[in-house]
């Protein structure tokens, strides 16, 4: 570790504990991400909020025990602390009338209760040894040394290579427990597998976010990747990616900035989940809310196209305003359409009317052919016999279904209006 962060401070512009503290948070995000991951797609993520908490009593336990501050003792306490908790979980919701949300409560609040008191005495008996315990609860990147982050690449090697031997086993029961225990799986163990990774990787988060703030970093490299992959084994590597990226630039943020690492690295994750939500292809939000307005413009063009070509099949070419009340749309409507079919040159004037001119006749008519066939669709599409499962789409029935199921339409509909 100490030859890659010489090589990392000799590339970069970075100070040797600087890079230390960077090849930390990234330890950290990778761990975080790939195995917060199982708990979010499971539902349970506020499980990992308990364990972090309830790892806290554990490092205090084995300070008491051994009398040194050993990140090995401590964090191994830690392990335990969150296994106990673990099973206090389970245990509750599985011989108690105790919902798992009320269950996380109890072993939260119960456990993070148990911490604090310990802490205070140790604070009390004013050994030198006892100093720096509280980065436990909040977290002190800056405090991280060589033989913390080897210990942490351990603890994120060994949980990611179990997650990669036992892939398909974590799949089958995160997505379906009744189908993997029909084939004999023990779906029992391994959840408590799954929690045990969260284990993990919370205690290998303790020095850098801390206790209260870890939970963020389980939760939000996955809400990120979600965004951009429906599939578990690319979630897995990109919620890793995410939570390395988010665990170096807050860590190297604060430090230049010289404010706590862990609430910097929470910020930096939050915000990168605000804009994924927002802004990822095909499902960020406010991508959906301009695909939508879209198509909102679309359909309204193609209102006034037919509305045009109707106008003009009874009488003489409108202009904008009796257009508006021919067709029964709004004024500013039909100019934001008759604007549409004029840059798309469909349309020209002539003394303040509207004309079509060719290419607007034949789009109009195309547009007419294509509101036919989707009502057909709609009344008679039940009646065709269709090879596979297919998915209408109105705007172009002919490359959605096929030409022989449009032609199969075209006749139902010629039979019943016969």
């Amino acid at each position: 570790m100490g030859v890659i962060a010489e090589q990392l401070s000799a590339t970069f512009p970075l100070t040797y504990s600087e890079a230390i503290v960077a090849m930390g948070a990234a330890i950290l995000g990778i761990a975080a991400g790939m195995l917060g991951a199982l708990a979010v797609l499971q539902g349970r993520s506020l499980v990992g909020d308990a364990l972090a908490h309830s790892a806290l009593p554990g490092v205090a336990v084995a300070f008491i025990v051994t009398g040194a501050k050993d990140p090995a003792s401590l964090l191994a306490g830690a392990i335990l602390a969150g296994i106990v908790g673990a099973f206090m979980i389970v245990g509750i919701e599985r011989t108690s009338r105790i919902r798992p949300d009320a269950a996380i409560g109890v072993v939260l609040s119960s456990f993070f209760a148990l911490g604090i008191v310990l802490l205070t005495y140790i604070s009390n008996t004013g050994g030198a040894q006892q100093a720096g315990l509280d980065t436990y609860l909040f977290g002190q990147a800056a405090g991280i040394v060589e033989r913390d982050v080897e210990i942490m690449a351990v603890m994120a090697g060994g949980a990611a290579l179990v997650v990669v031997a036992f892939f398909r086993i974590f799949k089958t029961v995160l997505f379906d427990r009744s189908f993997a225990s029909s084939l004999g799986v023990p779906v029992k163990i391994v959840e408590l597998a799954t929690t045990a990774l969260l284990v993990v990787a919370i205690v290998i988060g303790l020095r850098t976010v801390g206790a209260i703030l870890m939970v963020a970093m389980l939760i939000t490299p996955t809400v990120v990747a979600r965004q951009f992959t429906n599939r578990l084994v690319w979630l897995l590597p990109v919620a890793a990616l995410v939570g390395a990226t988010v665990g170096i630039t807050g860590a190297l943020a604060s430090s230049q900035a010289e404010v706590p690492t862990g609430p910097v690295i929470v910020l930096v994750g939050v915000s990168l989940a605000v804009l994924a939500i927002l802004f990822a292809p095909g499902r960020g939000v406010a991508w959906r809310a301009a695909t939508l307005a879209r198509a909102r413009r679309r359909e309204n063009t193609s209102g006034v196209l037919v509305a045009l070509e109707t106008a003009m099949h009874h009488g003489a070419p409108p202009t904008p305003r009796e257009l508006a009340l021919a067709s029964g749309r709004s004024a500013r409507s039909v100019r934001r359409g008759l604007r549409d079919l004029s840059r798309a040159g469909l349309v020209q004037r002539d003394e303040g009317r509207v004309i079509l001119n060719e290419r607007g006749a034949a789009a109009a008519h195309a547009a007419l052919e294509s509101r036919r066939l989707w009502s057909a669709w709609l009344e008679h599409g039940w009646r065709l016999d269709l090879p596979d499962a297919r998915e209408a789409d109105p705007r172009d029935l002919r490359a959605s279904l096929g030409d022989d199921a449009v032609d199969q339409l075209v006749v139902l509909e010629r039979e019943a209006t016969a």
